[in-house]
């Protein structure tokens, strides 16, 4: 989280206070003496003197108690009073709070860091809790569908006059509805134990050449099907240090974007190469493409900047990517060109990097 202000230990009383109560002790003794000495002089009874010395003290000790009052209030009491309003608001869910620190730049104390923390935190609370709404939406919303074409189908297929037909085409559409429901729970599933730290990386020595060729031949029933032209550019050898479970999963995801977002007679790319202390994985295909404005979102849970082929996905496949790629150590990136295609290039440390 980004701090608004440097971290401080400047004191809100500073030694300076220190010497001025002194000094108007001090003051206040040596008054204290010349009504002494002035009182004698005058010849006052003791009685008298007594009274006029324990009024002057009564009258001095109001003053300084009002004083330093007065200021614990304006430097304690009012501020801590502010933050306590504000977090009782969060409390009662208004994330839009937020404090005016007191001091900006170098006069900024702890108190300033405090409520500068403060506000990044109700800040970021704020975001966590629209994700969390959003995520729940767009779940409920995401199940519903297949589920009701899977209820729509089943009715449907229950009809007596059905013929052989139109009862094929039925039961692969709730099969098709029932997979891609499947999909969505898993990576649903696969996604909240990764964000929630319950799946622990398992590092090994492995090579990344082989697992990416196996995870491309894997797709070979849909590239022939679409009679898509392959261009693989597989470098030999290529071993890192890594989760071997977890990146199969990223490979297949970016594998099954590229074939789904391109049309038949198309092209997707696979290359892996080494450049310097990293292998550099590239999948690119000759789709659709995005414009800027979805390259910017595509790693966010349930975005799909496509909305026509909406029903071949869910929007989790790449936020999975995302995550795993952020637990594992490496990096992503998308290059895109509406009309011209994507490409996604994905960054390895080699297999010199210490397993963790």
């Amino acid at each position: 989280m980004k701090r608004r202000f440097p971290r401080v230990n400047k004191s809100r009383f500073p030694r300076s206070i220190f010497w001025i109560v002194l000094c108007i002790l001090l003051a206040t003794a040596g008054v204290n003496m010349a009504l002494v000495l002035g009182m004698q002089a005058m010849g006052w009874a003791p009685i008298v003197m007594t009274h006029v010395m324990v009024f002057y003290w009564i009258g001095v000790t109001a003053l300084l108690t009002w004083l330093i009052r007065a200021r614990m209030k304006v430097v304690y009491e009012a501020p801590m009073q502010m933050i306590s309003e504000a977090t009782k608001e969060v409390a009662q869910g208004d994330f839009t709070v937020q404090l005016q620190p007191l001091h900006e730049g170098d006069k900024a104390d702890y108190l300033d860091v405090m409520i500068g923390d403060l506000n990044d935190m109700i800040r970021e609370l704020g975001s966590i809790e629209t994700l969390k709404s959003d995520f729940i939406s767009n779940v409920s919303h995401e199940i519903k569908t297949p589920i009701a074409v899977i209820q729509n189908y089943s009715s449907l297929l229950q009809a007596p006059d059905l013929s052989e037909e139109d009862r094929r085409e039925y039961a692969r559409a709730v099969s098709e509805a029932s997979d891609r429901l499947n999909s969505m729970i898993t990576n649903i599933l696969r996604l909240s134990r990764l964000e929630n730290q319950q799946i622990k990386r398992n590092n090994v020595e492995f090579d990344l050449s082989g697992q990416i060729a196996e995870c491309l031949l894997g797709f070979e029933p849909v590239w022939e099907e679409k009679n898509i032209e392959i261009e693989p550019d597989i470098a030999d050898e290529i071993r890192i240090v890594s989760d071997r479970e977890l990146l199969s999963i990223v490979w297949n995801n970016l594998l099954s974007n590229a074939f789904k977002f391109t049309e038949p007679g198309g092209t997707v790319e696979v290359s892996l190469r080494a450049d310097g202390d990293e292998a550099v994985v590239t999948v690119g295909d000759t789709g659709c493409g995005m414009p800027p404005e979805t390259v910017e979102h595509i790693f966010d849970k349930f975005y799909q900047g496509d909305t026509s082929r909406a029903a071949q996905g869910n929007g989790l496949g790449l936020a999975l990517v995302k995550r795993i790629l952020d637990i594992t150590g490496g990096r992503i990136e998308v290059q895109s060109t509406p009309g011209e295609g994507s490409a996604f290039i994905v960054r390895l440390k080699l297999k010199d990097s210490k397993l963790n």
